[in-house]
């Protein structure tokens, strides 16, 4: 369960990471019933590269975690 949700962390960030633009453009649209009068103060697109820089980051980094304790308890064995 924890590798699906690292998993599904990592697949948002990465998509938040390739297109920030679009990715704001979406939550807007879900977040606000008039998204068209919304309109993105220009570091918005930086911040969301960045946070999806982070959650790559914490997801690889759980991934890691994971395969490597998986690993000792197999050796362990």
């Amino acid at each position: 369960m924890r590798a699906l949700l690292l998993l599904v962390v990592g697949i948002v960030g990465l998509i938040e990471l390739l297109a920030p633009k679009l990715f704001v453009r979406v939550l807007t649209r879900v977040a606000y019933r008039n998204a068209g009068d919304a309109e993105p103060r220009p570091w918005v697109h930086t911040a969301a590269r960045i946070e999806a820089t982070v959650l790559l980051g914490v997801a690889l980094g759980g991934l890691f975690r994971l395969g490597r304790s998986a690993n000792d308890d197999q050796s362990a064995a």
